[in-house]
């Protein structure tokens, strides 16, 4: 599951760089915040 997870977070963390290249900085922003958060590694919404 910890590696599922670890996979959807760094998709989600590509996009939220790819936005912030193409100048949408607050989707960036987002995206990064919500990759943060589904990961498996430091703070993760999953492991309360």
């Amino acid at each position: 599951m910890a590696f599922i997870l670890w996979i959807i977070a760094v998709v989600i963390a590509i996009f939220g760089v790819v936005r912030i290249v193409r100048g949408d900085i607050l989707w960036g922003v987002v995206l990064l915040v919500v990759a943060a958060l589904v990961g498996p590694g430091g703070y993760s919404i999953f492991n309360m």
